[in-house]
């Protein structure tokens, strides 16, 4: 075991419907165009105990590159605690979700434990909260939900850029970070992007990296997850808290890159704990392959 082996508090989601959600963030806000919307789906699934659910029907094998998400029940009264259990990552020695376990505040029915079925890790990262109030999560490329923008730049004329138009060091866990300008008025923020990328093209040249993202809840929990070791973060998504937990892109691309069209899945359980079920997604420590022996 090493020192990135440890136990991590995620913090408490909440599911007043009565259904809980672990998906798939870059898809949350596609399933209305491959049929009903995730509540609808997720409800009946966790009628039946929980399941996994994938679009366009649910019929036959999963489709690579395509929503999915694990369904279960869960109190609608009370806050539903997340922990996770990191490991070593191959990539760069940090920590990273080994288990991701979610107490559903509903006692253990006996018998053995449930598969409900598998996940990949979305390199956009992965949501877990209230099935309906999912319904209304704005993804990747939606529209702001409060009106604001965050304006970040960096790369090779970053002090250049500093000296004339300004912006704070934004702090990351993973480094420095990029500065820039947090919580402007949208019009704002795309006039200063605009600002920057002309003073860019007509100056210097290529070296600046320009991003401009709107407010959308994608962004946003995103944003929540930037000075947390496991890239975790909460928001409010319909009232609830709805956890997203993002991977480092170096880590995503050791050991979950290709996803589900390279067998890179992981088994999502109902599991007992304490008298208490639980939902545990386990993703195995990284083992590399053992090299080819010569002839």
């Amino acid at each position: 075991m090493t020192d990135t082996d440890a136990d991590v508090d995620l913090g408490t989601v909440t599911a007043p419907s009565g259904v809980l959600v672990l998906g798939m963030a870059g898809w949350i806000d596609y399933w209305p165009q491959v049929g009903p919307p995730l509540s609808e789906r997720a409800g009946e699934a966790a009628a039946a105990g929980g399941g996994h659910l994938y679009g366009p029907g649910g019929a036959g094998e999963p489709t690579a590159w395509m929503c999915e998400a694990i369904a279960v029940p869960a109190a609608a009264d009370r806050p539903l605690p997340v922990r996770a259990r990191t490991s070593e990552s191959p990539f760069d020695g940090e920590p990273t979700v080994a288990v991701l376990e979610v107490g559903l505040g509903l006692p253990w029915p006996g018998g053995a434990s449930v598969r409900l079925g598998d996940l990949p890790v979305d390199r956009c990262g992965m949501v877990l909260g209230d099935a309906r109030a999912l319904d209304g999560f704005v993804g990747l490329d939606g529209d702001s939900t409060d009106g604001l923008a965050d304006v970040t730049y960096w790369g090779r004329y970053g002090d250049d850029v500093h000296a004339l138009f300004g912006g704070e060091r934004i702090p990351q866990h993973a480094g420095h970070g990029p500065r820039g300008w947090l919580d402007l008025p949208l019009a704002e923020a795309e006039a200063m992007g605009e600002r920057l990328e002309t003073w860019t093209r007509e100056g210097p040249g290529k070296g600046l990296m320009v991003a401009v993202d709107a407010h959308s809840d994608f962004h946003l929990f995103n944003r929540a997850g930037w000075n947390h070791p496991l890239l975790a973060g909460l928001i409010d998504v319909g009232g609830c808290p709805v956890l997203g937990l993002g991977w480092d892109p170096g880590d995503h691309s050791m050991r979950h890159n290709g996803e589900r069209v390279a067998g890179q899945v992981y088994p999502a359980t109902l599991e007992p704990r304490a008298g208490e079920t639980v939902l545990r997604w386990t993703i195995p420590p990284y083992t590399p392959e053992e090299p080819e022996e010569d002839d």
